[in-house]
């Protein structure tokens, strides 16, 4: 089963160095999930101040700009991943670095017939 572990931290959490060691550490972890066959994708979001939500309500469109929500953790990343189950997909949670600094939001992905094939 596919799951999306959707990483929340204060944007302030890590300093620019902490930051960079974090990504080194995610690379690492992509690369030890993706020899194991469970990787599918992760990446770091931009800053909130890049953000724009959009809502569609009778037929119109509302831009707006920044995050939808207004919390103190933000959505800064994700893993995209293959686990046999919610406990293993625990397991890979507890490993990514954010985990320590802020949320790890695991959720499984509905698979939709249809849609376009990963390449």
């Amino acid at each position: 089963m596919k799951y999306v572990l959707l990483i929340y931290m204060e944007e302030t959490a890590m300093s620019d160095t902490e930051r960079e060691q974090c990504y080194g550490k995610s690379a690492q972890l992509a690369q030890d999930l993706h020899s194991k066959g469970q990787f599918l994708a992760t990446a770091p979001l931009h800053s909130v101040a890049t953000a724009t939500s959009i809502r569609v309500r009778e037929g119109k469109s509302l831009v707006t700009d920044g995050p939808f929500a207004e919390t103190r953790e933000q959505l800064g990343g994700f893993f995209l991943i293959e686990a046999a189950d919610l406990d293993e997909a625990i397991a890979i949670a507890t490993q990514i670095p954010g985990a320590k600094v802020g949320t790890v939001e695991i959720r499984p992905v509905i698979e939709v017939a249809g849609l376009p094939a990963q390449s």
